[in-house]
């Protein structure tokens, strides 16, 4: 594994740096001006309208995507390759008689007889901006874990509904211990008997995160950082606080309204400090998701980005093994977010139904 990573690395970074060298052919001073890693990394961490594959500038390699936009002339789609630079350098397309623009991957529709976007610092103020319902990379690695998680789990049951209870091969010899861990050391621990009811759920959420840390490590398409996207992270938390409320108990509300053993001159306090921790706690999910999947992403482009900054290859003997060992170490972190959102998720709603003792 780490001798597949590290040729990956070394591949990436001669690609890399053969279109830095083929497209920048300035003093050196033009160079170190162009190259930002700050802007280098956040381009790879941040949602856009395609996927980024390999290289750079007009010569790079990406996947197009669809293009949704809704305006006052109706539907409008088209596929994000479509897009050419116009002559301030912005991304300009043309349809149904509007001109669209994409500056910092947000598309806005320039205003009649306008040709290209102005700016009055970072703000655009010749356009609007359409009600975009573009699939974006995140939304494109989203339908991809959903085909793979369909996949797998419909071959997994169609193996136990062809050959019952027998011991499992292939791919269902490794499915089978990970549903039984969420099963057993996950569900049963902290929601108790009626776990059965949210397995569904939670072996969703485990197999949904597990998949999308694992696609974010693959450098050609690691760019779309599912699980460091803040939109997902809180749609997957907003999942369990909805399941929490909804199938909460008398006595969860009691303990939040009339904490046991306390002092009725406590409530004051205590009651509202309750009160926040509904919400605090799947706030603090969806941070724990987002900020260390991003986290370990945002290192490996830093690593890489010394040596452009450097602007030597020596520094490869350096930034490489670093970013080779910070991407073994997210194969782990991939696992443990996974298994730690899970984990408090059931024990969320774990303490939401469980009966008074």
């Amino acid at each position: 594994m780490a001798v597949l990573l590290g040729m990956i690395f070394l591949f990436n970074i001669s690609l890399k740096a053969q279109d830095h060298v083929d497209n920048h052919t300035a003093t050196e001073e033009t160079i170190k001006s162009e190259f930002d890693p700050v802007a280098f990394a956040f381009d790879h961490v941040l949602d856009a309208h395609e996927v980024h594959i390999a290289g750079e500038g007009a010569s790079s390699i990406t996947l197009p995507l669809p293009v949704i936009l809704w305006t006052e002339k109706g539907l409008v789609t088209f596929l994000s390759s479509s897009f050419h630079h116009d002559n301030e350098g912005h991304h300009k397309v043309e349809k149904k008689g509007l001109n669209f623009v994409k500056y910092h991957e947000k598309i806005y529709q320039l205003n009649p007889g306008e040709s290209h976007i102005r700016l009055e610092g970072k703000d655009v103020v010749n356009a609007i901006q359409p009600l975009d319902f573009s699939i974006t990379k995140a939304v494109f690695t989203m339908f991809l874990v959903a085909f793979l998680l369909f996949f797998v789990f419909f071959k997994v049951a169609r193996f136990y509904k062809k050959n019952g209870a027998v011991a499992p091969k292939g791919i269902v010899s490794w499915m089978e211990p990970l549903v039984l861990f969420v099963r057993d050391d996950i569900a049963e621990p902290n929601i108790g008997a009626k776990k059965d009811r949210f397995m569904p759920y939670l072996l969703t959420v485990f197999f949904f995160i597990l998949i999308g840390n694992l696609l974010g490590l693959i450098p050609w398409i690691g760019s779309p950082n599912l699980t460091g996207n803040i939109s997902v992270t809180v749609t997957l938390a907003m999942f369990t606080l909805v399941i929490q409320l909804i199938f909460s108990k008398k006595p969860f509300w009691k303990h939040i309204f009339m904490p046991p053993g306390v002092p009725l001159a406590l409530y004051p306090i205590l009651v509202p400090i309750e009160i926040a921790g509904i919400f605090i706690k799947p706030a603090a999910l969806l941070i724990r998701l987002f900020a260390n999947m991003t986290a370990g992403h945002i290192i490996v482009i830093s690593l890489i980005s010394i040596i452009f900054v450097k602007e030597s290859l020596a520094w490869s003997g350096l930034s490489v093994p670093m970013a080779l060992f910070i991407s073994t170490l997210e194969l782990l972190v991939a696992f443990l977010q996974a298994y730690i959102f899970t984990m408090l998720s059931a024990l969320f709603i774990g303490t939401a139904v469980e009966e008074a003792h």
